[in-house]
This record gives C-alpha cells, sequence and structure tokens, in this order.
C-alpha cells in the first residue's frame, strides 16, 4: 500500500514513482546520474530553490529543481534538500568533474540526482514534471482500476452503475469502448461505435453549447438535453484528464429507464479510473521501454550507478555481467539510408527478443549504429559460453529473418554490474577489430587481440601526422602517377613474412615480378628490408595506407 499525504482539506494526495516521473521528463530534458534509493521511491512535489536560499523550504518527497547554480555550486543545495527529505534533485551540470562530484554528493546523501541539459528551459521541467505528478495522483483507486480490467469492462460496469448506456472517447471522438445493450441506441450512439460522425446539427449544437469545451476544461459533468427532432436521446458526460491534459470523454445516454441519481457519481470515478487506464497503456507503450534503454546507456556511459538498475531491474549487482554489441554491415557500400535504419530497427528487436528469453533482466539499448546487450546475473563457470551460444543464435536468426550481415563483439565477463562499462568498452574494442574482415561474425578479445592492438596503434598514428614516414607517401604518389601497384605488392610481401611464392600466389602474378616490385620499391623509399625495424614500420604505414583508403 502506498503512503500518501493529506493536503489541508483532507483529500488524499498520492505520489508519482521516480520512475514514472523520469518517463515523463527524460529525454531529452534531463539524464539520470544518480538513485541511490531506486526508482521507487515517490514524488509529491515540485520545489523551485535558488542559490541564495539557505535551505530548499521543502518537504518530504520534493522533486527540487536548483535554478541559478551550476556544478559543484549546487552541491550545498544538493546536501540541503537531502536533509529536507526530498527524493530527487535537478541540476544544470558543467565539466565531467562537475558531474563526479555532485553524484558522490547524491549518493552520499541519498538523494536521486538529475543532469539538466543546458538548452533546456526551467519552466518547460516543471510543467512536465507537475504533469507527471498529476497523472499519478489519479491512482489514488488503483485496486478499483484493477478489478475493473480493460476499458469494456469499464464501460459495462458504468452501464450497470447509472442504467445507462455507455461509451468512452477519446479526444478525436473515436470509440475507444463501449456497454452492450439489449435496450434501443440512438442514432449518435449507433453511429459513433460505427466509426462515423452523428448528425451535424448535433454536432453543431454541442459545440454551440460549449459542450466540448467544458469537457476539455475539467472534471464536471455535463448534462445534455435531448432532441427528438434528430432522434438524439439525453445524455450526461465527463471529460477523463491526466492532470490538466485531456485524455477523452464518456458519455452515458439514457435508454428506456431514466438515468439514476447516482450517474454523475459513477461517471465521475469512472473518469479518474479511465485516466489511470489510459496512462498506463500510453506509459508501456512507448516510455517504458524508452526508459529501460536510457538505464543502460547511463550505466554503460557512467552516469548512473549499478545498484540503482539493478534494483530496477531485478537483477543482482554482485553478479558477474557481459555486455554484447552488435552492429548492421550493409550488403552495398551505397545502401539506402531508409532500408538501412528498417533493417537496424527490425534487428534491434530480435535482439531484444532472444536476450529477454535468455534473462529476464537483460538490457537493450542503441548508440548510433550500434545495439548494446546488457547481460546480468550470469552464472560464474559458463558465462562467455552462454552468452556465445545465445550470440550465435540472434546471428543466425538475422541471416534468416533480415537476410543481413551482422558483427559482433562481446566483451569479457565482468565481476560485477559496476564494471559493466568496461566489459562494454572492451567488446567495442573487438568491434572495431573486425570492421575490415568482411567474414567474421563474432568475436571475443580472445579471437582477435591482435587484431585489436594493430587497430588501436593504427588509429593513433592516423590521428599524429608527425608519425607518418614520408617515403612510404613518395610510393603512393609513384603508384598513382605511373598506373603501377607497388605498394600493394610491398604490403602483400610483408605480410606473407617475406615468403615471395605465397605472396605472388596472393597476387596472382609471377614470382620474378614480384621481386622486381619490392626491389623497385626499396629503391623509391630508400627503406632498407633486411633492417626488422623498418620492415615493422612500412608494415604498418602501408596498412594504415589501407586503412584510410577503404574508410
Amino acid at each position: 500500500m502506498r503512503e500518501v499525504e493529506v493536503d489541508a482539506v483532507g483529500v488524499a494526495v498520492a505520489g508519482v514513482p521516480l520512475r514514472q516521473l523520469l518517463i515523463a521528463v527524460g529525454e531529452p530534458l534531463v539524464d539520470v546520474l544518480a538513485a541511490p534509493r531506486g526508482f521507487d521511491v515517490e514524488v509529491r512535489d515540485v520545489v523551485i530553490v535558488d542559490p541564495e536560499e539557505e535551505s530548499g523550504s521543502g518537504r518530504s518527497g520534493d522533486f527540487v529543481l536548483v535554478i541559478g547554480a551550476r556544478g559543484r555550486a549546487a552541491v550545498r543545495l544538493v546536501r540541503a534538500a537531502a536533509r529536507e527529505g526530498a527524493v530527487a534533485v535537478a541540476v544544470k551540470v558543467g565539466s565531467e568533474t562537475d558531474v563526479r562530484v555532485l553524484r558522490d554528493t547524491a549518493i552520499d546523501s541519498g538523494i536521486a540526482l538529475l543532469g539538466v541539459r543546458p538548452e533546456v528551459r526551467w519552466e518547460r521541467l516543471e510543467s512536465f514534471a507537475r504533469s507527471a505528478i498529476d497523472n499519478a495522483r489519479l491512482t489514488t483507486d488503483a485496486d478499483l482500476g484493477e478489478a475493473l480490467g480493460d476499458l469494456f469492462s469499464l464501460a459495462q460496469t458504468v452501464a450497470a452503475m447509472t442504467d445507462g448506456i455507455v461509451s468512452i472517447e477519446d479526444t478525436a471522438s473515436r470509440v475507444l469502448a463501449y456497454s452492450r445493450s439489449d435496450d434501443e441506441v440512438d442514432e449518435l450512439r449507433r453511429l459513433s461505435i460505427l466509426g462515423r460522425q452523428g448528425p451535424e446539427p448535433y454536432l453543431v449544437m454541442l459545440r454551440e453549447w460549449g459542450v466540448y469545451q467544458r469537457l476539455r476544461a475539467g472534471e464536471d459533468v455535463v448534462r445534455i438535453d435531448e432532441r427528438p427532432d434528430l432522434g438524439i436521446r439525453r445524455r450526461m458526460a465527463v471529460g477523463i484528464h491526466a492532470g490538466t491534459q485531456p485524455l477523452g470523454s464518456i458519455w452515458v445516454q439514457e435508454g428506456s429507464r431514466p438515468l439514476s441519481e447516482r450517474s454523475e457519481r459513477a461517471l465521475l470515478g469512472a473518469a479518474r479510473v479511465a485516466a489511470l487506464q489510459l496512462v498506463r497503456q500510453r506509459t508501456e507503450a512507448t516510455a517504458g521501454p524508452r526508459f529501460r534503454e536510457n538505464l543502460l546507456t547511463g550505466l554503460l556511459d557512467g552516469r548512473i550507478d549499478a545498484q540503482s538498475v539493478a534494483d530496477n531491474i531485478g537483477a543482482d549487482a554482485a553478479k558477474p555481467a557481459v555486455v554484447v554489441v552488435f552492429t548492421l554491415r550493409p550488403s552495398e557500400p551505397n545502401a539506402d539510408r531508409s532500408e538501412l535504419e528498417l533493417q537496424r530497427a527490425e534487428m534491434t528487436s530480435l535482439i531484444s527478443v532472444h536476450a529477454s528469453a535468455y534473462r529476464r533482466s537483460a538490457l537493450v539499448t542503441t548508440i548510433g549504429s550500434r545495439v548494446y546487450v546488457l547481460l546480468p546475473d550470469l552464472p560464474e563457470r559458463s558465462a562467455v559460453a552462454s552468452t556465445l551460444s545465445l550470440t550465435r543464435e540472434i546471428v543466425a536468426a538475422a541471416k534468416q529473418h533480415l537476410r543481413a550481415r551482422v558483427q559482433v563483439g562481446v566483451g569479457s565477463e565482468v565481476r560485477t554490474l559496476d564494471e559493466a562499462a568496461e566489459s562494454r568498452n572492451e567488446a567495442d574494442r573487438v568491434l572495431d577489430a573486425m570492421t575490415h574482415d568482411l567474414h567474421a561474425e563474432i568475436a571475443t578479445i580472445s579471437d582477435v587481440r591482435a587484431q585489436v592492438v594493430i587497430s588501436e596503434l593504427l588509429t593513433v598514428l592516423q590521428g599524429n601526422e608527425r608519425f607518418r614516414d614520408a617515403r612510404l607517401t613518395t610510393l603512393r604518389e609513384h603508384d598513382a602517377e605511373h598506373g603501377t601497384g607497388l605498394a600493394r605488392s610491398l604490403l602483400a610481401y610483408l605480410e606473407a613474412f617475406g615468403d615471395v611464392r605465397a605472396a605472388s600466389d596472393r597476387l596472382h602474378v609471377h614470382p620474378n615480378t614480384l621481386r622486381y616490385r619490392v626491389r623497385r620499391a626499396g629503391e623509391i623509399t630508400g627503406i632498407d628490408l633486411s633492417n626488422p625495424a623498418e620492415r615493422l614500420n612500412a608494415h604498418l604505414q602501408l596498412l594504415l595506407a589501407r586503412r584510410t583508403r577503404r574508410s
């Protein structure tokens, strides 16, 4: 049973779980930086403080917006908010150092910390937060909502309580649910259920009377007189709202008997239950999965602590975990972008299904063009083997259903969820090393350790012009000018460890031709190929040139 506050007139004021608040105001407004008490703590109000105040003047359950103080300047106010019982605080952060200081302060103080992005206006954040809390206050009769089940059950219940004929509509007047009835329905109800508009003169009259405006404005029950000339019977209606946001309306048509005396109260209660159900539907259909994705992104980026993530997904933060990264390799170099995006979305969905079947607590998120999977709660002795088995299943399914080539980098098992970012970094390094291997599908660091080292070394060389060897540049320029392939031949020779026959077979040329090309390359560059250091340098420079050309 949730704890609720009572306002000045004795009305119960419910809070909103921090999770639901984050769904409403999350990306792109805020990032979760810490949640030391998890995501089930309840937020009951929004409070704004500024640096001049000695304290937040808050109460238990507040969500505090710290305006006018950025980064470490807000540390004092974060501590003060926590002392006064606030459950979350929002701050505009600055540098990475500021983020670390604020996160440590929040974790020590036991308060959730949300980093507000620089471009976000405080009044917009406040508006979204208050709307989320208003939505939550519709859930004080949650047990009733669970008992009623879906909207059709709700419509049938209201029909029994009012002795009328009920329909529930969205804001576009489309019928979402309606009650069964042996009674005679009028023309307006019949047309509405069939998805068609009622008589235009009657709809004009409703607009002129301000009926729709009143339904959107508040919870007042609106009574509408009958119009026998249009075949319209007497009605009552009430708006469905989530805070100040209209979600739809409930209509009750009078049947063969007058509407009961308790109809107005029944409609008001039904509107609140319907709002709860509609909000839940929206949350589960859209924002819920995005919230889980954001949790994983925050964990991998080091913005949110592992225990907060573990508490939310029902995992044990002290058990081993593995991060796996997938990417789609287009079959054509200039593949249509929209088709690629569609394939990537289908791949993400496929990965999510397989990962969830393997581990209920698995998380999946997309960062750039890569899809990351967190597999927590792994058995200590078989973590890597079971991860590879799952990965092979996904790759095989992608081939069959998507007809797409997928490459996968598998990070090493880490001891706890706290180290998930390390597994992610290694998975990225493995995938980076696989980029130029068209045949590789799945790899771990042990499979491609040498390629990873060389790939990262080439990245260092590529980013520093002073490491470039002008002699190899001269060789490539000679090839471009004379149409020769001396650089390619020299690389093949070096990769074959000086085995002329193997290298010439690879190039499809006579061994003597290759010997001539290697000797000619030495003459043009002045490189002494009998010197091991010179050979290593030339090999790296030629590999770098090949990478640059391909990219």
